[in-house]
């Protein structure tokens, strides 16, 4: 394990290793995008963290500057709309000159019976993980990492691949990101852009807090290693594939689950189901008025 960073140092990164990039993070005011942010930044790059609510993007940015982090600045957009996409990769040209790092971190999900799914949930994750990273990655593609350009792109998804009970629909929309990554990857690699994806397990985060009870209880027995991941592990992962050694991994999916992935039990997993044997169905919040989601 490493120890622990100096103030406004990488635990584990050569200082300087990212000097001169311009990173951009969707989903990065809390979480997991909240720590690839700061790593990011510890090592160098100037980053953008993106999400729909200021407030929460405004308390990130002051949490890094009381950690001596100030290369982080913040946009609100929802990577859902095409024209938001193409406004916050134009607004960091227009703040940093350049884009060479694009975290599509921004996703979520909601815990149901298969079964239970509407048509509207389906649409609502879909539009999320799927169409949200894709208008993302064109448009960072075609406005600032295209021809002579090059950059990197790391595609954020889910594990287990072996199927996710209570989240059938996240499931599948995570793995059509993974088969985008490796078709992006394909048709961008002479360009010079490197596509990745990180398939992130179980962490430690803030975002556990929206489950059911039973499930937070059950969370860490499911996990082959015995805890949760911590969001530093993450970032160190998502930092690697920023890095120049990240362009070996062009297409791939890398897995950080404590070995999740490879593990197979009863169905439900223990610990998942309430009292009743049942996969729990988790309190969506209402979505904003106007929203197309609404």
């Amino acid at each position: 394990m490493a120890g622990a960073h100096a103030r406004g140092q990488s635990a584990i990164f050569a200082t300087g290793l990212l000097n001169g990039q311009v990173a951009l993070v969707t989903g990065g005011g809390t979480g997991l995008g909240r720590a690839t942010a700061l790593e990011l930044a510890r090592c160098g790059a100037a980053v953008t963290i993106a999400g729909r609510r200021a407030e929460v993007l405004e308390a990130a940015v002051a949490g890094a500057e009381g950690e001596g982090i100030a290369a982080i600045d913040w946009l609100a957009g929802d990577v859902r709309e095409r024209g938001d996409a193409e406004r916050l990769i134009e607004t960091v040209l227009d703040r940093r000159g350049r884009l060479d790092v694009l975290v599509n971190n921004a996703g979520g999900q909601y815990f149901t019976p298969a079964e239970l799914i509407a048509d509207k949930g389906w649409r609502a994750v879909w539009r999320l993980n799927v169409e949200g990273m894709l208008n993302m990655a064109e448009a960072a593609f075609e406005l600032a990492l295209g021809p002579a350009r090059a950059g990197t792109i790391v595609n954020v998804t889910l594990s287990p691949h072996h199927g996710m009970p209570g989240m059938a629909h996240s499931g599948s929309a995570r793995a059509a990101v993974e088969a985008l990554t490796r078709e992006l990857a394909a048709r961008w690699g002479d360009a010079g852009v490197c596509v990745t994806a990180v398939a992130a397990g179980h962490f430690d985060t803030e975002v556990l807090e929206k489950y059911p009870a039973s499930v937070r209880a059950g969370t860490a027995r499911s996990i082959p290693l015995q805890r949760l991941g911590r969001p530093e592990e993450h970032a160190w992962l998502v930092t690697l594939l920023a890095s120049p050694l990240g362009r070996a991994f062009n297409g791939s999916t890398v897995t950080l689950d404590g070995a999740r992935d490879n593990f197979a039990g009863a169905w439900p997993p223990p610990g998942l189901a309430d009292a009743s044997g049942e996969v729990p169905t988790e309190e969506r919040r209402p979505s904003p008025p106007g929203s197309k989601d609404a």
